[in-house]
C-alpha cells in the first residue's frame, strides 16, 4: 500500500518530512510521496528519512493552477527538485501567496479581528503560510469555532477576507512538472465542480498538454466518483493514482495511507508513474 499525497511543515502540514517518513513506515506503507503545496524544499529531507526507514520516498509537488471554475491542483511525481525552471516558477507562486496573505490579514483586521502576522505564522511551521493557518489563528482567538466556519464566513471565495493570488495556468503547471522530469497528475477532480462531459473534455485537453494521470482514489471521492475517474483514466491511458491528502493534526480524521479508513492504493501505481517519468 502507498500514499501519494501527503503534506509536511514545508507547506500546510503539521509534521516534518522526517516525521512523515517514520509514520509511513509505522503504518506499513511501501512508498509515499511528499507533495507540498508549491514547494519541494522538504523533499531532500523526506527522501533521506525514507531511506533510513526502508520506505520508497517519491519526490513530489502540488501546484495550484488558475481556472475559471472550481479549484485545480496538479500533482507532480518524480520531479527533480534541482530543476531551475521548476524552482523559478515555484518561487513566483509562493511570492504571490505571500502578497495575498498580507492582504488577507488586513481584511481580517478590518473585520475587527486583532490578529498579528507573527501569531498566524506560528501555526505554519517552517515555510508557507496558507489560509488554514489563518483559520487556526482565528479559532485560537475565539473569533470562529471551527475551520469550516472560518472559510464559510471569512476566508472562502467571495467572503469578506478572501483575496486571490497569482497562479500558473494548467498548461504552464503541467509544463513546469514535465520540465523537471516529472509526471503531472490531476488532483481530486471533484474540486473542479464540473459535470461528466465537461470534466472529460478538460482532461482530454490536459492530456494534450502532457497530463500523465488522474487522482482516482481519494478520501472524499464517492464510490460513483471513483468509478467515473477510473473509467476516465483507463479510457485515456492515464495513470490512476491515489493518496490521502494527509496534513496531520489540522485534519485528524484523515489518516496516512487509509484516509477515512478504506483507502488502499497499490504499489503498482508507483511503478506505472516511474515508467512514465523515465520515458518523458
Amino acid at each position: 500500500m502507498v500514499d501519494l499525497h501527503i503534506h509536511s511543515t514545508f507547506s500546510d502540514g503539521n509534521l516534518t518530512p522526517a516525521e512523515l517518513a517514520q509514520m509511513a513506515h509505522d503504518v506499513g506503507l511501501t512508498a509515499a510521496a511528499l507533495t507540498d503545496h508549491d514547494s519541494t524544499d522538504g523533499v531532500g529531507l523526506f527522501q533521506d528519512a525514507c531511506v533510513a526507514v526502508g520506505v520508497d520516498g517519491i519526490p513530489g509537488v502540488e501546484i495550484s493552477a488558475e481556472v475559471t471554475h472550481g479549484t485545480m491542483h496538479v500533482l507532480g511525481y518524480f520531479v527533480d527538485p534541482a530543476s531551475d525552471e521548476l524552482q523559478t516558477l515555484l518561487v513566483q507562486i509562493r511570492k504571490g501567496r505571500e502578497i495575498r496573505n498580507h492582504a488577507i490579514l488586513k481584511k481580517l483586521q478590518a473585520c475587527g479581528m486583532a490578529l498579528t502576522w507573527d501569531e498566524i505564522a506560528a501555526f505554519a511551521g517552517e515555510d508557507v503560510v496558507g489560509r488554514p493557518h489563518f483559520a487556526q489563528a482565528m479559532m485560537a482567538r475565539g473569533y470562529v469555532s471551527t475551520k469550516e466556519a472560518a472559510f464559510d464566513n471569512y476566508l472562502g471565495k467571495g467572503k469578506p477576507a478572501y483575496v486571490d493570488r497569482f497562479r500558473l495556468g494548467p498548461p504552464e503547471s503541467i509544463a513546469a512538472i514535465r520540465s523537471a522530469g516529472g509526471v503531472a497528475v490531476l488532483s481530486h477532480p471533484f474540486t473542479l465542480e464540473l459535470g461528466r462531459k465537461a470534466l472529460k473534455a478538460l482532461v482530454v485537453e490536459l492530456k494534450g498538454f502532457g497530463l500523465g494521470g488522474v487522482e482516482v482514489f481519494y478520501p472524499e471521492h464517492t464510490d460513483e466518483q471513483v468509478a467515473q475517474y477510473l473509467g476516465l483514466a483507463q479510457g485515456l491511458d492515464l495513470v490512476a493514482t491515489g493518496g490521502s491528502d494527509f496534513h496531520g493534526a489540522s485534519n485528524p480524521s484523515i489518516r496516512m495511507g487509509t484516509g477515512f479508513g478504506s483507502l488502499a492504493v497499490p504499489h503498482t501505481v508507483v511503478t506505472q508513474l516511474r515508467v512514465r517519468a523515465t520515458a518523458s
